[in-house]
């Protein structure tokens, strides 16, 4: 009911990649849930380089509910679609429904936890690591048409991905050399397999989550 309630306050808006939706710095004003697409979460460090912290998915929440400053930019690195709320409506609705804001805590700490990893990803994790730790995630996140599992292939997964090799390598800060090496020694060690630029065909996942570490 909470749920369905929210959505009729909310608006449904298109982004195309490379737009921005939250700039990090500024008054928390809105708050979104993700419909479809990829969204990246980044910060600037002082020097002026970006720093990607996160990654958001369909279901994802984004903003900071409850007044405060926003700690980082959100960008669709696809298209993608969002619901957007007034951050004003959205607080009031919540603190008239206890339910929402117990799933709202709950949502903190799965954002907490995968934070966590993340940091773990960027700063101590391999490039071999790094790219069986994306690949992974990639299939715990994405579903439907982006993400299959074969029945008679339960150790396999055939995944459609949402990046560039670009957009991999800036995530993982990492060179496009360097993913474009991993990849291609992925598929030698029959790991994976490449049918297109998009396509990945997990060949042995137990293998792949076990070199992610």
């Amino acid at each position: 009911m909470e749920l369905a309630a929210l959505t009729a306050i909310g608006r449904t808006r298109q982004l195309t990649a490379g737009e921005s939706i939250i700039w990090e710095g500024e008054d928390s004003v809105l708050v979104a849930n993700v419909i479809d697409g990829v969204l990246k979460l980044s910060t600037n460090t002082e020097d002026g380089r970006e720093q990607i912290v996160g990654v958001v998915y369909p279901s994802d929440f984004i903003g900071r509910p409850f007044g405060g400053t926003t700690g980082h930019g959100v960008t669709a690195l696809t298209d993608a679609k969002v619901c957007v709320f007034s951050r004003r409506d959205f607080d009031a609705f919540a603190r008239e429904h206890p339910a929402l804001e117990h799933k709202l805590l709950e949502r903190t700490l799965g954002e907490l936890d995968r934070t966590r990893r993340w940091m773990l990803l960027l700063g101590r994790k391999s490039a071999a690591e790094k790219m069986a730790s994306f690949l992974v995630e990639m299939t715990e996140r994405l579903s439907g048409s982006s993400c299959r599992v074969e029945r008679d292939k339960p150790n396999q997964r055939i995944l459609t991905l949402p990046f560039s090799r670009q957009q991999i390598a800036d995530v993982l800060g990492l060179t496009i050399e360097t993913v474009s090496r991993q990849f291609t020694r992925l598929k030698n060690e029959g790991v994976i397999d490449l049918p297109s630029r998009r396509e990945v065909t997990i060949l042995d996942f137990d293998t792949l989550v076990a070199e992610a570490g």
